[in-house]
């Protein structure tokens, strides 16, 4: 199967990418869809849909950054996923940013209780089975801990999540995020 990629701006997104992400995530890990939107524009974010021919597939979302790229969102279509396209995609996105340290966060599954304990499970075996190392560093955002993992050179650090939560703050944060370490 040949996947081709498509990048997509503010004024190119459409419904049905729209769709999968705010069924994809939690309500609490969203930011409102007209939001993204306009951070895809004044943050210059990596946002990009994935098709199979003409099927839609899934989308990314990367914050590009000198110290390391921010995975932020990646999500494939529920009932495609178990297919084999989460894996085509990110060896697809690890190629487009190699020889560059990349993070992402993810809902840790250490979280005890939780929610999707075998979700969580799943999809950090997924993340190690590629590259990618456990950082052991969390936060907690209204009740859900994210984990940060990371492939390439270099270290994470809580100062590093400060800064790029500092970078995000300067284009749009809500008001009723607790955050706890």
């Amino acid at each position: 199967m040949m996947m081709t990629e498509k990048q997509i701006t503010a004024a190119t997104a459409d419904e049905q990418t729209q769709k999968l992400y705010e069924t994809a995530f939690p309500e609490d890990e969203q930011i409102p869809w007209d939001e993204l939107l306009r951070l895809v524009k004044e943050m210059s974010l990596d946002f990009t849909t994935y098709y199979d021919e003409e099927k839609f597939i899934g989308f990314t979302i990367v914050y590009p950054r000198k110290a390391f790229n921010w995975y932020w969102y990646f999500a494939v279509r529920e009932d495609l996923r178990g297919k084999g396209y989460g894996q085509q995609i990110l060896t697809q996105l690890i190629e487009k940013y190699k020889g560059q340290s990349c993070v992402l966060d993810m809902e840790s599954p250490y979280q005890t209780p939780c929610p999707n304990p075998e979700q969580r499970k799943r999809r950090h075996g997924f993340y190690l089975r590629n590259g990618f190392r456990d950082t052991n560093v969390y936060r907690t955002y209204n009740d859900i801990t994210m984990t940060v993992m990371m492939m390439g050179p270099g270290t994470f650090t809580l100062q590093d999540w400060d800064d790029i939560t500092n970078e995000l703050k300067q284009f749009w944060w809500p008001e009723d995020i607790k955050e706890s370490m």
